[in-house]
């Protein structure tokens, strides 16, 4: 099983900023502990704060992995290109959000993602890409 975490702008800075809302753990502290927890899947990280960076990336995988893992950061409520360029592709998409979307700014309750992601996991911090990984497994057993 192949999968893959894509995070957009300033994920980068989990651990950093705003620990309040993202914790105190870097991402990629967190990925080493994923990647030790699920030694039998296949999984890569990968993180850019431009967007045609990140279409790039769900277009190259998008026809030949398990599973894409999306947290798309602030361009989850702006970017209708990267709406199209996961539904342009076969690999099934869970959006992801480290803080409870909902339960913030106005603007941050719409995302142009949803619909064409096959579900959903907001407001439960980085464990949130954790349950994403265990839907993909039981989904393919």
């Amino acid at each position: 099983m192949k999968l893959i975490i894509i995070n957009g702008p300033n994920l980068n800075l989990i651990g950093i900023r705003e620990k309040k809302i993202y914790g105190d753990i870097s991402f990629e502290t967190y990925y080493e502990s994923l990647l030790k927890k699920f030694e039998k899947i296949k999984l890569e990280y990968f993180q850019s704060n431009h967007e045609g960076e990140l279409i790039e990336k769900i277009q190259e995988v998008g026809f030949k992995y398990d599973g894409i893992i999306i947290n798309a950061g602030g361009f989850t409520h702006t970017s209708v290109a990267l709406r199209d360029a996961i539904a342009s592709v076969d690999t099934p998409a869970i959006e992801v959000h480290i803080s409870n979307i909902l339960s913030r700014e106005d603007f941050r309750k719409k995302s142009f993602l949803s619909d064409v992601c096959t579900g959903i996991i907001s407001g439960l911090g980085l464990i949130g890409y954790e349950a994403a990984i265990k839907y993909f497994i039981e989904k393919n057993d």
